[in-house]
């Protein structure tokens, strides 16, 4: 799993660079990761992820658990 969220599940998007003339030339648009490490109280360790910063705001609003629960219905979690 390179370049994908493991929360949220945002990945690379491609699009078009357009010049001042109008040219476009293919683009790709990468998703603001960072390898972050979380720790799990109820399990007393620690876990590292690949997240976006939209991802470690969903942590801090829902909780760790909870997104971790939500990551491994959708898949994106083994």
């Amino acid at each position: 799993m390179s370049r994908i969220c493991q929360i949220t599940g945002k990945k690379v998007i491609t699009g078009n660079s357009v010049s001042h003339s109008n040219r476009k030339t293919k683009r790709v648009f990468q998703p603001n990761l960072f390898k972050k490490k979380f720790y799990i109280p109820e399990e007393d360790r620690w876990i590292v992820l690949k997240v976006s910063a939209n991802g470690i705001r969903t942590i801090n609003k829902k909780g760790l658990s909870v997104c971790l629960k939500e990551a491994r219905e959708k898949g994106l979690i083994a």
